[in-house]
Protein backbone atom coordinates (compact mmCIF):
# COMPACT_ATOMS: atom_id res chain seq x y z
CA UNK A 1 0.00 0.00 0.00
CA UNK A 2 1.75 3.20 -0.99
CA UNK A 3 1.10 6.56 1.25
CA UNK A 4 1.56 10.38 0.08
CA UNK A 5 0.50 13.93 0.86
CA UNK A 6 -2.15 14.60 -0.32
CA UNK A 7 -2.76 18.88 -1.02
CA UNK A 8 -6.60 19.69 -2.04
CA UNK A 9 -6.53 17.45 -5.75
CA UNK A 10 -2.69 17.10 -5.89
CA UNK A 11 -0.87 13.78 -4.79
CA UNK A 12 2.79 13.41 -3.90
CA UNK A 13 3.47 9.76 -3.74
CA UNK A 14 5.90 8.82 -0.83
CA UNK A 15 6.18 4.97 -0.83
CA UNK A 16 5.32 2.19 1.64
CA UNK A 17 3.87 3.15 4.79
CA UNK A 18 6.93 1.88 6.59
CA UNK A 19 8.73 3.78 4.33
CA UNK A 20 7.42 7.34 5.32
CA UNK A 21 7.20 5.95 9.35
CA UNK A 22 11.15 5.26 9.22
CA UNK A 23 11.45 9.34 8.23
CA UNK A 24 9.53 10.11 11.33
CA UNK A 25 11.45 7.50 13.50
CA UNK A 26 14.83 8.58 11.88
CA UNK A 27 13.55 12.25 13.13
CA UNK A 28 12.56 11.78 16.65
CA UNK A 29 15.21 9.26 17.39
CA UNK A 30 18.29 11.35 16.23
CA UNK A 31 17.21 14.89 16.10
CA UNK A 32 14.65 14.87 19.22
CA UNK A 33 16.60 13.11 21.47
CA UNK A 34 13.95 10.11 21.14
CA UNK A 35 11.03 12.38 22.37
CA UNK A 36 8.79 12.23 19.28
CA UNK A 37 7.33 16.10 18.62
CA UNK A 38 9.34 17.39 21.05
CA UNK A 39 11.78 20.15 18.61
CA UNK A 40 9.20 19.77 15.47
CA UNK A 41 5.69 19.37 16.74
CA UNK A 42 4.29 20.49 13.51
CA UNK A 43 5.53 18.02 11.30
CA UNK A 44 6.25 15.26 13.57
CA UNK A 45 2.81 15.53 15.89
CA UNK A 46 0.63 17.03 13.60
CA UNK A 47 1.47 16.13 10.13
CA UNK A 48 2.46 12.68 11.64
CA UNK A 49 -1.31 12.53 13.24
CA UNK A 50 -2.58 12.86 9.45
CA UNK A 51 -3.47 16.50 8.87
CA UNK A 52 -1.31 19.88 8.97
CA UNK A 53 -3.88 22.91 9.02
CA UNK A 54 -3.36 25.04 6.84
CA UNK A 55 -2.57 28.04 9.07
CA UNK A 56 0.30 25.71 10.57
CA UNK A 57 2.38 25.29 7.17
CA UNK A 58 4.75 28.22 7.20
CA UNK A 59 6.05 26.34 10.79
CA UNK A 60 6.01 23.14 9.02
CA UNK A 61 8.28 24.71 6.15
CA UNK A 62 10.29 26.00 8.78
CA UNK A 63 10.80 22.91 10.82
CA UNK A 64 11.53 20.96 7.53
CA UNK A 65 14.25 23.27 6.75
CA UNK A 66 15.91 22.58 10.00
CA UNK A 67 15.62 19.17 10.34
CA UNK A 68 17.01 18.85 6.98
CA UNK A 69 20.08 21.04 7.87
CA UNK A 70 20.59 18.44 11.44
CA UNK A 71 20.32 15.53 8.78
CA UNK A 72 23.28 16.46 7.39
CA UNK A 73 25.39 15.95 10.15
CA UNK A 74 24.30 11.80 10.40
CA UNK A 75 25.78 9.42 8.38
CA UNK A 76 23.56 6.75 6.88
CA UNK A 77 24.16 4.29 9.88
CA UNK A 78 22.05 6.20 12.08
CA UNK A 79 18.89 5.74 9.83
CA UNK A 80 16.23 4.29 11.90
CA UNK A 81 13.56 1.88 10.38
CA UNK A 82 11.32 1.86 13.39
CA UNK A 83 11.20 3.63 16.44
CA UNK A 84 9.23 1.31 18.54
CA UNK A 85 11.59 -1.68 17.25
CA UNK A 86 15.01 -0.46 16.77
CA UNK A 87 16.37 -3.72 15.90
CA UNK A 88 14.35 -3.46 12.66
CA UNK A 89 16.44 -2.56 9.49
CA UNK A 90 15.82 -1.36 6.28
CA UNK A 91 14.99 -4.42 3.79
CA UNK A 92 17.47 -3.26 1.56
CA UNK A 93 20.16 -3.07 4.55
CA UNK A 94 23.39 -1.54 3.88
CA UNK A 95 22.87 -2.04 0.35
CA UNK A 96 22.88 1.80 -0.84
CA UNK A 97 23.95 4.08 -3.55
CA UNK A 98 27.08 5.78 -3.21
CA UNK A 99 25.06 8.56 -3.93
CA UNK A 100 23.63 8.79 -1.09
CA UNK A 101 25.78 10.43 1.55
CA UNK A 102 23.95 11.09 4.76
CA UNK A 103 20.46 11.33 5.93
CA UNK A 104 19.67 14.75 4.41
CA UNK A 105 19.53 12.72 0.99
CA UNK A 106 18.84 9.29 2.28
CA UNK A 107 15.03 8.89 1.81
CA UNK A 108 13.74 8.45 -1.85
CA UNK A 109 10.15 8.16 -2.79
CA UNK A 110 8.99 4.96 -4.73
CA UNK A 111 9.41 7.19 -7.71
CA UNK A 112 12.97 8.27 -7.45
CA UNK A 113 12.65 11.27 -5.85
CA UNK A 114 14.33 12.89 -3.17
CA UNK A 115 11.76 12.66 -0.36
CA UNK A 116 12.60 16.16 1.27
CA UNK A 117 11.89 17.90 -2.00
CA UNK A 118 8.81 16.16 -2.61
CA UNK A 119 7.79 16.86 0.83
CA UNK A 120 8.79 20.30 0.74
CA UNK A 121 6.60 20.83 -2.62
CA UNK A 122 3.85 19.12 -1.00
CA UNK A 123 3.69 22.16 1.97
CA UNK A 124 4.73 24.85 -0.70
CA UNK A 125 1.41 23.55 -2.43
CA UNK A 126 -0.68 23.91 1.01
CA UNK A 127 0.40 27.63 0.73
CA UNK A 128 0.06 28.14 -2.76
CA UNK A 129 -3.67 26.26 -2.68
CA UNK A 130 -4.60 27.51 0.96
CA UNK A 131 -5.19 24.12 2.10
CA UNK A 132 -4.40 21.48 4.72
CA UNK A 133 -2.01 19.00 3.83
CA UNK A 134 -2.65 15.18 4.31
CA UNK A 135 -1.12 11.91 4.60
CA UNK A 136 -3.27 9.22 2.64
CA UNK A 137 -2.85 5.75 1.86
CA UNK A 138 -3.77 4.47 -2.03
Amino acid sequence: MSVGFVVKYYWYQVGSSDFLYSFFSTVAYNLEEKKWGSKYPYIMLELYAGCLKKNHIKFAISELDALTKRLKDFDCSHVVWNFENLSLLPPWGNNISPDITDLSNYFVTSDGEDFLTIFRHALEKGLETDCDVLIKSL
